[in-house]
């Protein structure tokens, strides 16, 4: 049997691709795969090799949403008609969720979306939590819970309006309309747009960037800056000159200013 996450790791250039793997379904997010992607990011945010992720999808799409199937037990009659294992199996696939897009927007290492195709419902919410997104030519998105009764249940309410704004996101959710590529990036969502040739290379080269930089540093820029949502200018300011005085101590910083001086590329270590 094949994994429903496949995990590939370029050990020269400190990056990991965690590749969902359900191509028929268009990586609908069972709960085994949802399992399978919360154990990889459980072990990916100890690995101090790895400096970046790279999330992306096989096949057609990036990611469908949640397995209809398996919430309706194959019937297509609703919630109400729950699969193998009833309610506890519904239960268990929302903390594995939640476990999911926590792990990703609360993960100190920046965490990249490679999409292509569709990203629908649940697979919109998890772009959302990634730090940075690609897409190719033909991703769309779409927050498809209002379609079959329910509202963004994986984090979309809280992340939409962050990324694309109040009143897109407002839209979003109410209509169930799609988002094109174009629109998308117009609006900020995503840093790039390439053929879905260029996609993975795409991602490859802004994870190697990354994965060059000082660990220590972009770990806490990452921090700072998902924390600092919540805080207002003041609270930010102080807290992060209080974690700068980590970075300016670390020998990074060291290399940094060595190689500034001497005219050459730093080498970073993490430390």
């Amino acid at each position: 049997m094949s994994s429903s996450v496949i995990r590939e790791f370029n050990d020269k250039d400190g990056f990991v691709t965690l590749t969902l793997n359900r191509p028929d379904q268009l990586n609908s997010l069972s709960n085994d795969l949802l399992e399978s992607l919360a154990a990889a990011l459980d072990d990916v945010a100890t690995d101090d090799s790895i400096r970046a992720v790279i999330i992306t999808g096989a096949g057609r799409a990036f990611c469908s949403g949640a397995d209809t199937d398996e919430l309706t037990g194959g019937s297509g009659d609703g919630p109400h008609k729950p699969g193998p294992g009833g309610a506890e199996e519904l239960r268990r696939g929302f903390r594995l969720a939640r476990k999911v897009i926590l792990g990703i927007y609360e993960m100190e290492k920046p965490v990249i979306a490679a999409i292509h195709g569709s990203a629908v419902g649940a697979g919109f919410d998890l772009a959302c939590a990634c730090d940075i997104r690609i897409a190719a030519d033909t991703a769309r998105f779409m927050a498809a819970y209002i379609h079959v009764g329910l509202f963004p249940g994986y984090g979309g309410t809280w992340l939409y309006p962050r990324l694309v704004g109040s009143a897109k996101a407002a839209e979003l959710m109410y209509t169930g309309n799609f988002m094109e590529v174009d629109e998308a990036k117009s609006l900020g969502f995503l840093n790039s747009v390439v053929t879905e040739d260029e996609l993975i290379p795409a991602a490859e080269k802004m994870a190697r960037r990354i994965a060059a930089g000082p660990p220590i540093a972009i770990r806490l820029a990452k921090t700072m800056m998902r924390r600092g949502m919540s805080m207002d200018l003041e609270t930010s300011l102080e807290i992060t000159a209080a974690a700068e005085a980590i970075t300016l101590s670390s020998e990074d910083h060291v290399e940094g200013m060595g190689a500034l001086r001497q005219k050459r590329r730093p080498e970073f270590k993490g430390i």
